[in-house]
């Protein structure tokens, strides 16, 4: 009966979910070493030699023929399904029921020796009734059984028929909910490992769209204002055409390193590229020239706050110029732009917040007469 345990098993792969794969196959064999215990009422059958011990035979082979088929069916569930029962509550009902019957006819053609059916009887009772009515059903037969031991003329009592039959309804009841109770785990583990993939797939989202949300903007600024130049200053045209070409290489570089998770966003870098972007809109750039009083724990945070918000300067201020100030658990952005509406609540914002939220920080943004400032603040 024990052999319940080895229910579960891996999942095969290539394999059917729905039939026994690898060691699940065994589990039949074992579950018919526990009808070893039958084989004293089919030998005081066998002995009698005349028509009750042969219906007390043919009620034992039926009763363990019955037996095998509930427990094959048991285990012939789906890989990862809960222990429930195999079948229609009506149809567990009825199992039990001519199990018991089986049972009456085997105590009554044998003898005593025929009520080794009561701890099976208690085994069928967890696997085909839903838990309340498992329990009553093998308390009862348990009960009954005991109490024929009692007092049933010429049977001795026998307190170990009751001490079994508990022992296995125990055993197999405290199998089922650890079945389920691991398949719970197994779900949750599931559900966290999508949580974790679905955080992982927001967090290169949000990545991505600031690392090209920033490139394509200085991009954007340098064709237009190479397509103002042609005309009036060839040389410096195809100056800022090569600065293209030169940007949209970085920009690749950049998905790349973020595909490949290599991506690191440095604070020097991202003050250089400001310097760039800013000149190349024709906005007067007042940036620190040193990184060195910056806490460490805090640059990569600086970078990112940086880049946002010299984008959002760029592309919504019309600023004419914009400042970058550093402190070492401080960054701020200030344009003298057309203020609060420069700035928007886009995913850049979002994904800055969630990263200064990550260190304890916070994003404070206001407005200014003229223009706005962002900036982000660490302990």
């Amino acid at each position: 009966m024990t052999s319940l345990t080895g229910m579960s098993s891996p999942l095969i792969p290539g394999k059917d979910l729905g039939q026994p794969v690898g060691p699940r196959r065994w589990g039949l064999v074992f579950a018919g070493i526990w009808l070893f215990y039958l084989i004293s009422p089919l030998s005081a059958a066998w002995d009698r030699h005349d028509l009750r011990g042969w219906v007390g035979f043919l009620a034992t082979l039926v009763f363990a023929a019955i037996y095998l088929v509930v427990f094959t069916l048991m285990r012939w569930r789906r890989t990862g399904a809960p222990f429930r029962p195999p079948m229609h509550p009506s149809q567990g009902i009825a199992v039990v029921l001519i199990e018991i019957a089986l049972a009456v006819v085997m105590c009554a053609t044998i003898g005593q020796r025929g009520d080794a059916a009561a701890v099976y009887i208690a085994v069928i009772c967890v696997m085909c009734l839903q838990t309340r009515w498992a329990w009553l059903a093998s308390l009862a037969v348990a009960g009954t059984t005991y109490a024929a031991t009692v007092w049933v003329p010429h049977w001795h009592r026998d307190e170990g028929i009751l001490f079994g039959t508990m022992v296995a309804t125990l055993a197999i009841w405290g199998i089922s909910q650890s079945i389920n109770r691991n398949i719970e785990v197994l779900a949750v583990r599931e559900e966290n490992a999508r949580l974790a993939l679905e955080d992982e797939r927001n967090r290169f989202a949000r990545d991505l769209h600031d690392i090209l949300g920033h490139s394509l903007t200085v991009i954007t600024v340098k064709a237009e204002l190479a397509n103002r130049l042609i005309d009036v200053d060839a040389d410096r045209a195809k100056a800022e055409l090569a600065d293209l070409e030169r940007l949209s290489r970085d920009a690749l570089a950049d998905v790349r390193r973020a595909v490949e998770g290599y991506r690191e966003l440095t604070l020097p870098g991202e003050l250089a590229r400001a310097r760039t972007a800013l000149s190349a809109a024709e906005i007067e750039a007042d940036l620190p020239n040193s990184t060195e009083g910056v806490a460490s724990d805090a640059r990569e945070l600086f970078a990112w706050a940086v880049r946002e918000g010299i984008t959002n300067v760029i592309r919504h201020s019309g600023a004419r110029r914009c400042s970058v100030v550093l402190g070492e658990h401080e960054v701020e952005v200030r344009d003298d732009g057309h203020g609060a509406d420069s700035a928007g609540q886009g995913n850049g914002l979002t994904g800055l917040r969630e990263r200064a939220a990550a260190l304890g920080g916070t994003v404070i943004t206001q407005s200014l007469h003229p223009g706005f400032s962002l900036k982000v603040v660490v302990p």
